[in-house]
């Protein structure tokens, strides 16, 4: 059959519509009508894309001062990398359990009482994941249905709403307007609710404005979520990254933990995004089908990542090193504002968390898009436009912090220069 008609067959190629502004590969027609049209409702990762156009402008001789995304400037603490090579060289190189190792269960149980004040059983409430999207994604698959809603806060990171859409459920938006400090009024919530909403998402302290409510906030949204039956999804990975009071867990509330999904991971607090590590804390009915979603998606994560993790999770002079790291940030913070002051500018509003400015360029009637493109052009600065985050992020642009004092500083001052140039 080989030599017959079915292969020497031609068909008319066709071009595909652009998904997201990128062009998907010419296919033959039979085939281009199969594909998965999930996937017309969904874009390729705002900052990727954008990281993707600086490290060609860089690779082209261009000089750029990299603030568009949100991985540490520092390197993973050494005692870390040294407990994956211990496991390394004894032979943690194979399959391990799909739930998590023991060990690495354990420790998570243990940071979930230790800085968050819950209770959770190791053995049937917690499930090592890789990194927190895939904790996410878990979450997603264990509850939704097709055609379930889902209450998204915006301006959020674009997955939180993308990964709702490729399980087939339904994104609902509600705003977090600027002048309610990026965060949803109560009301908000409330007016999106449909006899078909199964959950509401959180990802506090926020990425991309570093917002955080109130523990009284987070107990009245505790109180809507039980009054309607729905689930709470929380993503916390930005947790242990703020500069006033400590942000409260959406899990430490009477009550809170029989309908709250926790999504968590190692990536920023330890500078471990590229180990690709974190956990899912459950109901013990939800982590059943967490757990076979895992089992059919990943099977497991590395064993000697996970024996790291552990560490990296338990150890006491990891915590502090992961202390030391945010009072980086918070002193690259204090920078920001400071020159802000000096030169007069509002730009920069102080983030409560997190490690990045949501840059208020709104005064220049210009698209966040049109411009992070000059910025790039014209500055030699890397960001994320706003609205990459949603409609309320229009006007605004990311810049992250996650970089060392002096791209912090000279890709500022050369935001500060720019804008002055626009007015």
């Amino acid at each position: 059959m080989r030599n017959g008609s079915l292969y020497q067959h031609t068909y008319p190629p066709v071009r595909l519509q652009q998904a997201g502004g990128y062009n998907v590969a010419t296919l033959r027609q039979d085939y281009a009508m199969n594909l998965n049209q999930q996937f017309e409702q969904i874009r390729q990762s705002p900052t990727v894309a954008m990281n993707d156009r600086i490290v060609a402008a860089r690779a082209a001789g261009k000089k750029v001062i990299p603030l568009q995304v949100g991985d540490p400037d520092f390197a993973t603490p050494a005692p870390i990398v040294a407990a994956a090579r211990m496991a390394l060289e004894g032979g943690l190189t194979h399959y391990g359990p799909s739930r998590g190792l023991p060990e690495l269960r354990a420790a998570a149980a243990l940071k979930l009482g230790r800085d968050n004040g819950l209770n959770y059983d190791p053995h049937s409430e917690i499930l090592v994941t890789h990194g927190g999207i895939h904790a996410y994604y878990l979450a997603l698959q264990s509850i939704l249905n097709p055609g379930d809603e889902v209450l998204i806060s915006d301006p959020t990171w674009a997955t939180h709403a993308n990964m709702a859409l490729m399980l087939r459920g339904v994104v609902r938006r509600v705003p977090a307007p600027p002048e309610n400090g990026f965060i949803p009024p109560l009301a908000a919530w409330e007016r999106a609710l449909t006899n078909k909403t199964r959950a509401i998402v959180l990802n506090y302290p926020s990425n991309p404005t570093g917002a955080y409510p109130s523990r009284a906030y987070l107990q009245k949204l505790q109180d809507f979520a039980a009054a309607h039956h729905l689930w709470v999804i929380s993503d916390e990975v930005y947790e242990n990254l703020y500069y006033e009071e400590k942000p409260a867990s959406a899990g430490a509330f009477p009550g809170a933990k029989e309908r709250t999904l926790l999504v968590n991971s190692l990536s920023k607090t330890y500078a471990m995004t590229g180990w690709r590590v974190g956990f899912l804390a459950a109901p013990a009915g939800v982590m059943a089908n967490a757990l076979k979603a895992g089992q059919n998606s990943i099977t497991c994560v590395a064993p000697f990542v996970q024996k790291a993790a552990a560490f990296a999770l338990s150890d006491p002079q990891i915590q502090q090193a992961a202390a030391d790291m945010r009072a980086a940030y918070a002193r690259r913070r204090a920078l920001v504002l400071n020159l802000a002051r000096e030169n007069v500018s509002r730009l920069a509003t102080a983030p409560r968390g997190a490690f990045y400015f949501f840059l208020d360029f709104r005064a220049l009637n210009l698209s966040s898009l049109e411009i992070c493109e000059r910025l790039l052009e014209e500055a030699g600065v890397g960001l994320v436009p706003g609205s990459a985050f949603g409609a309320q992020g229009e006007g605004f642009v990311r810049m992250t912090i996650a970089a060392s004092d002096a791209e912090v500083e000279s890709g500022f001052r050369a935001i500060l220069r720019w804008a002055e140039q626009q007015r």
